[in-house]
């Protein structure tokens, strides 16, 4: 984000600044993301437009914020059971539940096509919203690999994204259905490739 756009967290009220992110996170499960405006947000908020557009440069970057702040409640370790397999098919199953889920994926879709049209955004989302998960995976993997479940010579970075990457994949272009079943195939086929010999 750009320091011109960039929210001043010295000049936000914290009542309003939380107003504003529950009106939105309310206003997003009644209406979706599209029909969703600034204008419905500051007058659920009970604050002036101008005041969300001072501390955001738009929707996307309130539901972001929104979505981190509502995400930062929730511990975000993955359970480390001694069963490497259990515990990814579990982080896998959640997150192809949370892909197949309609109201949820209308809010990912919409979030995604905007990200393609704002680099500010997609650093946000990535950073705020991805990064957090991507790095409980990443810290399991790294349990796992000093147990001798996994390769020591693996890229952690890139065991992640061979986790992740197919469900997102298939969420994105619909190749197939986003099943507890195909959570477990992903989580086999990865596992093949990152056990030791």
């Amino acid at each position: 984000m750009s320091p011109r756009n960039a929210p001043d967290p010295a000049r936000r009220n914290e009542r309003s600044r939380r107003a504003v992110l529950d009106a939105a996170l309310e206003l997003l499960s009644e209406t979706g993301y599209a029909a969703l405006t600034v204008e419905a947000i500051a007058a659920r908020a009970g604050v002036g437009k101008q005041t969300i557009y001072r501390w955001w440069p738009g929707k996307g970057a309130v539901i972001v914020e929104a979505l981190t702040a509502a995400a930062l409640a929730q511990d975000t370790a993955l359970p480390d059971t001694g069963d490497v397999r259990a515990d990814l098919r579990g982080v896998v199953r959640a997150m192809v539940a949370e892909l197949a889920d309609p109201q949820l994926s209308l809010v990912s879709r919409a979030l995604t096509i905007e990200t393609l049209g704002s680099d500010d955004l997609a650093e946000q989302v990535r950073d705020r919203l991805l990064r957090p998960q991507m790095d409980a995976v990443k810290d399991r993997l790294v349990a796992a690999q000093r147990a001798g479940q996994l390769r020591d010579d693996l890229d952690l970075d890139h065991a992640v994204e061979l986790l992740i990457g197919p469900p997102y994949h298939r969420w994105m272009l619909r190749t197939g259905p986003l099943t507890e079943r195909y959570a477990d195939t992903v989580v086999d086929v990865a596992l093949a490739a990152l056990s030791p010999a």
